[in-house]
């Protein structure tokens, strides 16, 4: 048996704990009754920084039940991948190995007894896949594909349509502590550490209680910090279409020089404004990929911590 801890980042999420503590105090009975975890294992609530009454629910749960409910507060908002990392870092200082899902429950919890099957037969990561995803709406599906396809042809190494529902040992916890970057993308970094890994099914269910705080912002920004940490394609795609952009200015050189010659070139600014407005435009992409890639540099040298602190319940 192991000591298992399951990790849930929460922010703003006083309209979904309550029902989401019960359900995991139910599932960690089951799989304590069921000789795959010790009668010691807890849920590890996060605290990202909320405004409204998280803290104080995660507090009472703590109060009824010390054993199965613990808790951190962070001292502000650090993001949900850092209040991830934050749990696991906490988690593993007493724990054998750590689950960690969204307080919505959305993904299948009943899924962690057969990540705990997995890690009995030597696989030190286990990930959930979603199989289906017809609980998400239909903008958030959509996205979510294109991003997955996005970084595959990026030669960004991530598992596909794997989110942040996944079982990590120890072990893994602890060579991940020894990655320092900032811009944290644990859905690249993880496969990279390369222990040896599997995937269960997560089929996603219906929000309960609340909205999801992943806005379309939100989501953008960790897909520009999966991309820009783990490739550097962009950049030279930036390259490969300057070069095709002076193959064209050859072309329309010639063209140009031909028509002064043969005394056809007709004078208009029509196609003179569009050519610049073309240009200005991929010139400005270019150099604002370029200063994405400089302000990633300047906050990696930093070397700022990842999140503080506030207040623990052990």
């Amino acid at each position: 048996m192991i000591r298992l801890a399951i990790v849930c980042p929460c922010y703003n999420e006083e309209a979904v704990i309550g029902r989401s503590s019960e359900r995991l105090l139910d599932l960690l009975d089951r799989l304590t009754a069921g000789g795959k975890i010790t009668s010691d294992s807890f849920v590890l609530f996060v605290n990202d920084g909320s405004r409204d009454r998280t803290w104080h629910l995660i507090k009472a749960l703590h109060d009824e039940n010390p054993v199965r409910f613990k808790g951190i507060d962070l001292a502000h908002n650090a993001g949900h991948q850092k209040a991830i990392l934050a749990g696991m870092l906490t988690a593993v200082r007493t724990a054998d190995a750590v689950v960690t899902v969204d307080v919505d429950l959305q993904d299948d919890i009943e899924a962690i007894g057969r990540m705990i099957d997995a890690y009995n037969e030597g696989y030190d990561v286990v990930y959930g896949v979603k199989v289906s995803r017809k609980a998400d709406p239909a903008l958030k599906r959509m996205t979510a594909v294109a991003f997955y396809r996005l970084q595959q042809k990026l030669g960004v190494e991530t598992v596909y349509n794997h989110a942040d529902f996944r079982f990590i040992s120890r072990r893994v916890v602890e060579e991940l502590s020894r990655y320092g970057e900032r811009n944290l993308y644990l859905r690249g970094i993880i496969p990279m550490i390369g222990f040896r890994s599997t995937t269960v099914d997560d089929v996603i269910s219906e929000r309960e209680a609340g909205e999801s705080k992943y806005t379309v912002s939100k989501m953008f920004t960790l897909a520009l910090n999966g991309i820009t940490s783990f490739s550097v394609k962009p950049i030279y795609s930036i390259l490969s279409t300057g070069l095709i952009f002076v193959l064209v200015s050859v072309g329309i050189g010639i063209y140009v020089i031909a028509s002064l010659i043969s005394g056809t070139a007709e004078h208009g600014w029509a196609s003179l404004m569009l050519s610049v407005w073309f240009v200005g435009g991929i010139v400005l992409l270019a150099i604002g990929m370029i200063g994405l890639y400089i302000g990633r540099i300047f906050i990696e040298v930093k070397h700022r911590p990842h999140y503080h602190i506030r207040e623990e319940l052990d």
